[in-house]
């Protein structure tokens, strides 16, 4: 059984030879491990079981700050990984000066094939970061939206549905390839509870979601989605819409080990190892424990291991190779 067939079985529920895994690192982490290993290519090395496409283009403007393939302008000077908005596309509650980019640049999916065939062994997904909620929000304004959601709710029907429609088309051309699956990023928890609330995210979101899903449902490929926060409230809502693994699977801000017991075989979940104590906090042997434990929760299947968000600079290298030992050493 290859690496795809293992991240199948644990979609489908059924119990895997052993527990997949699939990591992320941001650029400080990641040059900290790649020095440490005085290796240029650290998937090599990781053995991932997840080989992801996509992503947009942007434009450097210099001192920090680019523009991304919408028209968003991040100020990258801190945060050298995404960034923080700066400035506002959308200053009114209108559409009507605004026209999205294509959806089906050539960017989005030249590489897809040459991966393939590199990765033949890994389960494929085409990945949509910031696929609904948090692109409306970079193009209006957080604040902006969040008073729109109140004061302008055709605007946002109009404005997130205009997002859906521009992502069903990009869907449409990346499902012309051979991939697996579709990964939706949306972020829209925070450490309690939803940032909208549940009946602003059932109005507005819900049914775009819905949409987006069901295309990729309808080819026959998995739909993951990401979301961070405290957002295990919509778990139920979300397998209705088609969701088939949720990440980042927070043990902050939800219980891990009473969550997938519950939703095996409906629900599976990618990450749960705590990025906000025990991998900055922690002790090695800390690290590998509780690795271990969760290993130990998802051998009977509806789980990926990896940390519950990208591993940030301040982890210890000891620790970062103290979980990505134990991963690989089921395989052994």
């Amino acid at each position: 059984m290859d690496k795809r067939e293992v991240v199948r079985t644990v979609l489908e529920g059924r119990r895997p030879p052993y527990v997949p895994w699939s990591f992320g690192f941001t650029m400080e982490a990641r040059e900290k491990l790649l020095r440490h290993l005085g290796k240029t290519d650290l998937d090599a090395w990781l053995e991932p079981h997840l080989l992801s496409f996509g992503g947009g283009g942007g434009t450097d403007l210099g001192n920090g700050h680019i523009r991304d393939y919408f028209g968003v302008t991040w100020d990258q000077t801190e945060d050298k990984d995404i960034g923080v908005v700066s400035g506002t596309v959308l200053p009114e509650p209108s559409m009507k000066n605004y026209s999205f980019p294509s959806p089906v640049a050539s960017f989005f999916f030249e590489n897809i094939p040459s991966q393939i065939a590199k990765h033949p062994d890994r389960f494929r997904v085409f990945s949509i970061g910031f696929s609904l909620y948090e692109r409306a929000w970079t193009l209006r304004g957080m604040e902006n939206l969040m008073m729109d959601f109140i004061e302008n709710p055709g605007f946002v029907h109009e404005l997130m549905s205009s997002i859906a429609d521009y992502n069903i088309a990009q869907l449409r051309e990346a499902l012309r390839q051979d991939i697996d699956g579709v990964y939706f990023g949306d972020d829209w928890g925070a450490q309690k509870g939803l940032l909208m609330g549940p009946n602003l995210w059932r109005e507005f979101i819900a049914p775009q979601l819905r949409r987006m899903y069901q295309v990729v449902r309808d080819a026959g490929k998995y739909v993951f989605i990401h979301s961070c926060g405290d957002v295990d409230e919509l778990f139920d809502e979300l397998i209705d819409l088609g969701v088939n693994c949720f990440n980042p699977f927070q043990p902050e801000v939800m219980n891990v080990y009473e969550l997938l017991p519950k939703y095996r075989g409906r629900l599976a979940f990618h990450g749960g190892l705590s990025t906000q104590k025990i991998l900055p906090y922690g002790t090695p042997e800390e690290v590998r424990q509780e690795t271990r434990r969760l290993l130990e929760l998802g051998r009977e299947g509806s789980y990926i291991f990896a940390p519950a968000h990208a591993v940030d600079g301040d982890v210890p290298l000891e620790n970062m190779l103290a979980f990505i030992e134990e991963a690989k050493a089921q395989c052994r």
